[in-house]
């Protein structure tokens, strides 16, 4: 080892789902909405004026946020946004996760938590699913330095009620409990109508999957005034110009089209519903997803055999090489087109 080397942080990083290149690809890999962005982010692209692109961007996003405040009917000073919902998240975790007492998120959960956890020297614990991938409330009834979980869930795309939900954040008054909604609108109750009750409470969203903007990286979080006050400061220590020009100009046109957005998630959970009976008359078992992808094992093919197999047909799903998900794929749901394809190949194959 060279003498630099020795001060080199060592991680485990997270590991990105593939993106494959080529012609005639299916990829149901990574939970992107197979659907284009509304109309209008196409029309303001179109007469974007580039020679502002010279300019730094406003820090404060503040054409973003007046938007969202107006959408979601929430105080400006209630809500932050980042660049995607991964850096929100980051931000989070610097400024909440304070403690010498270990932040708790699920054992089977977005792989991230682990990493930033690491990243970042803060003690963390991992209560563990049921066997049923549920998560146990009454695990988070215990001191701790902070608390965050994915509803629904990924990867197995469970969804918690609003009232344990509730029930969590209740229990932990003196830490900050986040709730990452990055699926939440696939068919769940937000806990945003909390973020008045409890001054504990972050809400993260993200316009990657229910918006179709994962290219433009457009992440928001919702909480008292104090929480996004707490984040800005520490946004302001990093980076002041964290969201560039086209993404707040682009995500503010994302926000205006309810109708459009409304009319995707319909398309979408429907096709998720049909897939739900498509999978299980193929053999499949998989838990009631209510995010746009489905969790699932074959009662008699092991999921790597299935994964290669739909590989060497250009269909890309996701597989998890590590306990407890090793004998699941998880399948984001495509257009019907791209589904059909999929239900083809493995009546075929199996």
């Amino acid at each position: 080892m060279k003498p630099w080397e020795a001060n080199i942080r060592r991680v485990a990083p997270y590991v990105p789902g593939e993106q494959p290149k080529g012609e005639n690809l299916i990829k149901l890999n990574t939970n992107e909405n197979p659907y284009p962005p509304a109309p209008g982010v196409r029309c303001a692209l179109e007469r974007m004026d580039y020679s502002q692109f010279r300019k730094y961007p406003d820090p404060a996003s503040s054409v973003l946020i007046r938007a969202l405040s107006e959408y979601y009917r929430v105080g400006e000073d209630q809500i932050f946004v980042g660049v995607g919902s991964d850096d929100v998240i980051a931000m989070a975790f610097l400024t909440f996760f304070h403690s010498d007492t270990p932040v708790l998120f699920p054992d089977v959960s977005y792989s991230f938590y682990r990493v930033w956890a690491e990243l970042f020297r803060i003690p963390y614990e991992k209560p563990a699913l049921d066997e049923a991938f549920c998560i146990r409330k009454e695990d988070y009834y215990r001191e701790n330095g902070g608390i965050i979980f994915p509803n629904p869930n990924a990867p197995t795309g469970l969804l918690m009620s609003l009232k344990d939900v509730e029930d969590i954040i209740a229990h932990n008054q003196k830490s900050v409990v986040i709730v990452d909604e990055a699926y939440i609108d696939f068919g769940g109750e937000s806990a945003m109508k909390l973020i008045g009750k409890y001054e504990n409470l972050l809400v993260v969203q993200t316009f990657s999957k229910s918006r179709s903007m994962a290219g433009m990286r457009i992440g928001c979080a919702y909480g008292h005034p104090d929480l996004i006050r707490a984040l800005n400061d520490v946004k302001y220590s990093c980076n002041s110009y964290t969201m560039n020009i086209p993404s707040l100009l682009l995500g503010v046109e994302a926000v205006k089209d309810d109708q459009y957005f409304k009319e995707t998630l319909r398309k979408i959970i429907h096709t998720r519903e049909a897939a739900k009976e498509q999978l299980r008359e193929l053999g499949f078992s998989f838990p009631d997803s209510m995010a746009n992808f489905i969790f699932a094992s074959h009662k008699d093919h092991r999921a790597e055999e299935l994964y290669n197999a739909l590989r060497e047909k250009n269909i890309y799903v996701r597989y998890f090489k590590q306990p407890r998900l090793d004998n699941h794929l998880r399948i984001t749901i495509g257009t019907d087109e791209e589904m059909e394809k999929l239900y083809r190949f493995l009546k075929e194959y199996l």
